[in-house]
């Protein structure tokens, strides 16, 4: 029945600089009006909604305020360099720095590569990328560097 996950959405200050910030991820309009934008993750699949309001100040938690967004295992090794390069810095995430990732989630029996940074609100932004899946083995919280070398 369910077939994907269609929108998310997130509060944001000053719609406009927002849009800018998202459109630099490579994101495409799906819709905008006065205070709301509508961004396409896929089009006509996925998008993500984002609203001028006084609710950016809710204070951030996993539960609230984070977007994590798919991207293929190939991008994941150059991810770094393309935040880097439009100026995005990636933030601290599961006691790994910036430098330090992407990192190795250790969600057993999955195992997911993942970077962390935030909007321009310090909205909690995610890119992710399956490394297996229904595979139970026990491993610690790695670099993503580090998994390569272990699947050589």
């Amino acid at each position: 029945m369910i077939k994907g996950l269609y929108e998310a959405h997130l509060p944001v200050s000053n719609l406009q600089k927002s849009i800018e910030f998202y459109q630099n991820l490579d994101l495409e309009i799906a819709y905008q009006s006065k205070k709301v934008v509508f961004f396409w993750i896929e089009k006509g699949k996925s998008w993500l909604g984002l609203w001028e309001t006084d609710k950016v100040n809710t204070p951030y938690h996993p539960s609230l305020r984070h977007v994590a967004f798919q991207i293929d295992r190939d991008d994941m090794n150059n991810i770094k360099n393309w935040l880097e390069e439009k100026g995005i810095a990636i933030r601290p995430a599961f006691g790994f720095s910036g430098e330090e990732q992407p990192l190795v989630l250790n969600n057993n029996p999955q195992a997911h590569a993942a970077i962390y940074f935030e909007d321009l609100d310090g909205n909690s932004l995610e890119f992710i990328s399956p490394l297996r899946l229904d595979f139970e083995e026990a491993f610690e919280k790695m670099t993503l560097e580090e998994w390569n070398r272990t699947q050589e």
